[in-house]
């Protein structure tokens, strides 16, 4: 199934047609691409046990007579495509290959039904184990970057993205949080089923859920509805250390423009967590997270910030993390500016002389997939656009950020377009800027 290099204009949110990005070489597939996952599941919390049926509408973007799928950890019982159930379907690892009854011409529209099942966990990859994990009374998914295979069956690449409907029902006195925007819950056979629906173009390594006896609060965020999932027993820490969230994100909205998503849920869960995670229109916390002292407002923002960089605007390809993580961390500096802390330079010229006696061996706009996560990237990243900042100054700068936000969302980009972009903004040449930051190791200094 080679793809065509003009296939990828079937629509928005399809991406590219390479079959796996080059950090993630195991993920992702050619020939198609799915517009929309429906997900109808049931996890047994007692038995981690987790069965699903997946229905996935998808596009030909070659004639197919054959299709593969990322999954891992779960078997298949049944597929069927376009209603005719298929006789027998191909398993390894992190693979699932389906023969098609019947030819499927480029163009078409076709549907897949897969039923699954089994006992959900981590897959192991460059990055630790990624995907499903067990809580202490409970589960959530962790799926950046390629952890979504250890839940549903899917194409699992940064730049693929589908719409969502997604129904889980688990044991009565558990809640299920999802990304997405809640559609109600009811009661079923004695379980209680809970439903979220996506309609924004989503990567699958940003859909969710969190499973946990928790309880649900509504929140006006400036104007944006909110929702704050916690354990009831550490509600005043959540209430203190949240209560920041509306003004954090009206500070946003003004240096980034709109909020790109009907809602943003906050789910924290009553384990620790070693890091934050963000989803689309989600983001997940450990009970550590919620200390009642604030210690970890930067991250709130960071996670926040997600939502226009990383969540509305996309990666193409992972080697682009920067585009993600330097603007989210950015985003930090900028919360403290706003809330009366320390301003973005002062943030930013401290950790220039932190990443100064560190190796020099990294290169922003390529880090390897091996660092993609390093801390430099992150701080290097937000460094970059700090000196962009000094460099054309604020008006523009922001207007920069705006109009990225504005022209990009719901889609894919590159640093190649964001490099265009600025350029296109400040009204001049923007190389050497961008390549001493972006394209060679050494530090540079800021101005």
């Amino acid at each position: 199934m080679t793809g065509r290099s003009g296939a990828a204009g079937a629509g928005p949110g399809y991406g590219t047609d390479a079959a796996a990005d080059p950090y993630a070489p195991g993920s992702g597939n050619a020939g198609y691409r799915v517009a929309h996952y429906d997900l109808d599941l049931r996890y047994r919390v007692a038995t981690n046990r987790l069965d699903g049926t997946a229905t996935l509408t998808a596009v030909a973007l070659d004639d197919l007579t054959r299709v593969t799928l990322d999954l891992a950890h779960l078997g298949v019982t049944r597929a069927a495509v376009d209603g005719v159930r298929v006789g027998k379907v191909r398993q390894s690892a992190s693979k699932l290959s389906i023969p098609l009854p019947a030819p499927v011409p480029a163009g078409a529209t076709f549907t897949l039904r897969i039923e699954y099942g089994g006992a959900p966990r981590p897959r192991r990859s460059t990055w630790g184990g990624v995907g499903w994990e067990e809580l202490e009374d409970g589960a959530l998914v962790a799926a950046q970057p390629t952890g979504a295979p250890t839940w549903f069956p899917c194409d699992d690449h940064p730049a693929r993205r589908s719409t969502y409907d997604v129904r889980v029902a688990t044991e009565p006195e558990y809640t299920v949080v999802g990304h997405g925007v809640p559609a109600g819950s009811r009661l079923t056979r004695g379980r209680r089923e809970w439903r979220f629906v996506m309609e924004q173009p989503t990567a699958t390594y940003l859909a969710a859920i969190v499973v946990a006896r928790l309880e649900t609060s509504a929140v006006d965020l400036a104007g944006v509805p909110g929702r704050i999932v916690s354990p009831r027993a550490i509600g005043h820490r959540v209430r203190s250390d949240f209560g920041a969230l509306g003004a954090m994100m009206a500070a946003f909205v003004e240096r980034f423009g709109p909020y790109p998503f009907p809602s943003y849920t906050v789910a924290i869960t009553p384990d620790d967590l070693e890091i934050p995670l963000e989803a689309q229109a989600m983001a997940i916390f450990g009970a550590n997270h919620a200390d009642g002292a604030g210690s970890w407002e930067r991250l709130i923002a960071h996670e926040l910030a997600h939502q226009w960089f990383g969540n509305s605007v996309g990666l193409t390809t992972w080697r682009d993390i920067w585009l993600n993580e330097g603007f989210a961390c950015y985003a930090e500096w900028l919360w403290s500016e706003a809330s009366a802390g320390p301003s973005a330079d002062t943030h930013a010229r401290s950790h220039e002389r932190r990443l100064r006696s560190l190796p020099q061996d990294l290169v922003l706009a390529d880090p390897g997939a091996h660092d993609m996560f390093d801390d430099r990237v992150y701080k290097r990243g937000a460094l970059a656009l700090h000196a962009l900042r000094l460099e054309i100054g604020d008006d523009l700068f922001f207007a920069v950020l705006r109009t990225w936000t504005g022209r990009f969302a719901r889609t894919c980009a590159t640093t190649a377009q964001f490099r265009a972009h600025a350029a296109g903004i400040a009204g001049r040449p923007l190389d050497a800027l961008f390549d001493a930051w972006l394209e060679r190791m050494p530090l540079p200094r800021l101005p």
